[in-house]
Formats: structure tokens, sequence, C-alpha cells
């Protein structure tokens, strides 16, 4: 199973793009209106940037209210699009722990530890013909757990590093890919005893995402979430 965000990626990307410079265009008019004490100008470039903008707002909040929510099961593939590829995600494994580190240096939960294993894919079959093998860096993602509350957990840095003192050292989301590579990362979070029904979401961390149409970051746009199976405990302490 998989998802993709944002649906029909060039196309909401080239509209995005069109639509600052078409507005941009616009707010020159109003502005040679002004300076010249042109009405017909400043009337002109001022209904086109509040045609424009209310337009392209509409369409943006719009098409958001008709997205729904997805969970993706083990094995699932959540895809971000670029304009001629596509970065895929799906998550591998999880487990829970009391504590972490080696014997002598362990950490102690205050609730428990969820250690997630993410599998990041360059998919090849998904770049344009000319393109070529040429490496690509993922733009930054920010992962979180989500309670059905929807309470949520970032990543715990103290979590990570026990973790990675057991020699459990892995690839950062953040590396770079040429066509058809992979690498696997390790997450760590920290929750409460008592979270219940959680759910991984990653997601870009790019600002300007939030204006593309049919983005998941675009306001009030359903998420792509990954679920997470009862994650098999590795006991009072992972070591």
């Amino acid at each position: 199973m998989s998802e993709f965000t944002p649906h029909f990626a060039p196309l909401v990307v080239l509209l995005f793009l069109g639509t600052a410079l078409i507005t941009g265009a616009s707010f020159l008019v109003l502005f040679y209106g002004a300076v010249r004490r042109s009405s017909f100008f400043a009337k002109l470039g001022a209904g086109a940037v509040f045609t424009i903008v209310i337009g392209y707002l509409i369409l943006l909040v719009g098409v958001s209210f008709a997205s729904t929510e997805k969970v993706l099961p083990a094995g699932g593939w959540k895809y971000f699009c670029e304009i001629d590829c596509h970065i895929a995600y799906s998550v591998i494994g999880a487990q829970t722990t009391e504590a972490l580190g080696p014997e002598l240096q362990q950490l102690a939960a205050r609730g428990k530890f969820i250690i997630v294993r993410m599998k990041t894919w360059f998919d090849e079959r998904t770049i344009s013909a000319h393109r070529g093998s040429g490496p690509l860096t993922p733009n930054p993602r920010q992962v979180v757990l989500v309670e059905d509350t929807g309470r949520r957990f970032e990543r715990s840095a103290e979590g990570q590093a026990a973790f990675e003192r057991l020699g459990n050292v892995s690839t950062p989301l953040s590396a770079a890919l040429r066509p058809g590579e992979s690498y696997t990362t390790n997450l760590v979070f920290e929750v409460p005893k008592d979270a219940r029904g959680l759910r991984l979401l990653i997601t870009e961390d790019d600002p300007e995402t939030r204006l593309v149409i049919g983005h998941e970051n675009s306001p009030l746009h359903k998420k792509i979430y990954f679920g997470l199976d009862p994650a098999p405990s590795l006991g009072k302490a992972a070591q």
C-alpha cells in the first residue's frame, strides 16, 4: 500500500509558482498606479491581487476539506513527491523498552521508550528521463508519534544517544541518495506508559509546503500516518 503527498506534484508546484509570479506582477501594477497616481492601474493591480489570492486560497482549503486521513500498515510506503522524483518512507519495525544503554550507563524512561526503524528509499521508477543518477538530499523532515487523543511526542535526544551507545548507529534522514538507493534510520521516542493508539507521522519541515495545494502540510489537510502494531517489548532494558 502506498500514499503520495502531494498528488500531481509537478502541476501543483507550477501552479504555486505561477500564482506567486502573477501576484508579484499585480503588485507591481498596483505600485505603478500609486506612484503615477493612476486610479486605473491602481484598481487593476489591486483587483488582480485580490482575485488571485482569494481564488488560490479557496482552492487550497477546498482540496484540504476533501482530503481523508490515511493510516499505512506495516510495509506501506509514504511518498514525498518532487517535480521529477519521489522519496519513499516505510516503517519496518518497532519495539518498546523501559531503559536503554550499556549496563553501567543505562537511561531509565519516565514512561517507556519506543524504537522505530524506518527505511528511506529513492524510488528509481519515479525519476524523469532527463534527471540522471545524481544524488538527492531529502528536504528537512519532522517526525513525531501521535496518540489517539492528539498528543504528540517528539524524538528523545537522550534516548537516541543511549541507544547509539549500544552500537546502534544508523543513517540520518538527511543523508543523500542516488536513484534506487535506500537506508534505515532508528528513531527513539519516550512516551507515557499509558499512551495508546500511537501512530508515526513524518512530514516535510519546509514552511512553503503549507501553501502547496494538496500537500498534507496545507491548512486543514488530513495526514498520512504509519500505524504502529503493538511493539514487542525488549524487557526492562535494551543492552
